[in-house]
């Protein structure tokens, strides 16, 4: 009997628990290509030209300062910035978060929206804890297992693929107007055609170059490239637009940056189920198979003493 209620208690926590080890590979997504990356310090005037195929590989981390794992892909990325050119976005997690101060809800929900809640595997639901890699808002790879050789070496395969934008540039500016405002000024010229149904926004993301928060439980102490305001400038491939910038958690250390983004319209599936009932359906199901079992056991301890 005793043996019977191990195996059920097993197959709960099968139910319940994520299978963290599983190396899941990355996916390619539907929702619209993020580029841009043009950048500059918050106090400081400046300005850049950049050809679009010249652009950086747009990296978004969902991160957190209790998260060991996401070290592990950070200082992957951070090997795979010595040979390509990537620019790196750390989003910490902030919804439902009582333990990382560095993250925003706005931002945090944003990725959230863009990327989802949930990410599904061969059936299998897998909460949206970090760390999670998005890159060029087109490929998503969740945790930090691998097939390859090394996570660095898959990473590298990963912002290598080609986003294929087309001869046009990308123009940029940055004008402070006092220590917490400024004025964005930008010109995109590209063809909007590839894109098809999706819709261009502008935005300027803000980031904290390092936040030192000793308090994390991860060992990292200074977290870098912390996402702590997204600004949307509009849907123009021209304009101006003067932004508030959001505090730094610490220092004097902000950066704006030039971000575009498409999003492509989304098409609604006609599901059998809800969507609670499908993520129900393989806890429910290995549950049955509990309760089968445990019945099972306990007629063949009945039968053994009645022997």
């Amino acid at each position: 009997m005793r043996k019977g209620f191990i195996l059920v208690g097993l197959l709960i926590l099968t139910a319940f628990c994520p299978v963290t080890s599983v190396a899941l590979p990355a996916t390619t997504l539907e929702g619209g290509v993020v580029f841009g990356g043009q950048w500059s310090e918050a106090n400081v005037t400046d300005s850049s030209v950049e050809n679009l195929s010249d652009l950086p590989s747009i990296v978004e981390i969902l991160t957190a300062t209790w998260c060991g794992n996401c070290v592990t892909v950070e200082h992957a990325f951070e090997e795979v910035s010595e040979n390509v050119s990537i620019q790196q976005y750390h989003v910490h997690r902030a919804i439902n978060e009582p333990s990382d101060p560095l993250g925003s809800e706005a931002v945090n929900q944003r990725f959230y929206d863009r990327y989802g809640v949930v990410y599904t595997y061969e059936d299998n639901n897998y909460n949206m804890y970090p760390p999670a890699s998005a890159i060029n808002g087109t490929t998503f790879k969740y945790g930090s297992v691998t097939d390859y050789d090394s996570l660095t070496a898959e990473f590298t395969d990963l912002v290598q693929e080609p986003l294929q934008l087309g001869n046009g540039t990308s123009v940029f500016s940055w004008t402070p107007t006092s220590n917490t405002t400024g004025t964005v000024a930008w010109a995109l010229d590209i063809d909007l055609a590839q894109f098809g149904e999706g819709v261009l926004t502008v935005n300027a993301w803000v980031v904290e170059h390092s936040a030192n928060f000793e308090e994390g439980t991860n060992g990292l102490g200074d977290y870098p490239h912390v996402v702590r305001g997204i600004v949307e400038l509009g849907k123009s491939l021209t304009g101006t637009s003067t932004i508030t910038l959001p505090p730094a958690y610490d220092g004097n250390d902000l950066s704006v940056h030039l971000v575009y983004e498409v999003n492509m319209p989304v098409v609604e599936d006609t599901p059998a189920e809800s969507e609670e009932e499908e993520r129900a359906l393989p806890a429910a199901s290995l549950l049955a198979t509990g309760t089968v079992l445990l019945v099972a056991a306990a007629r063949r301890e009945s039968d053994t003493r009645n022997e």
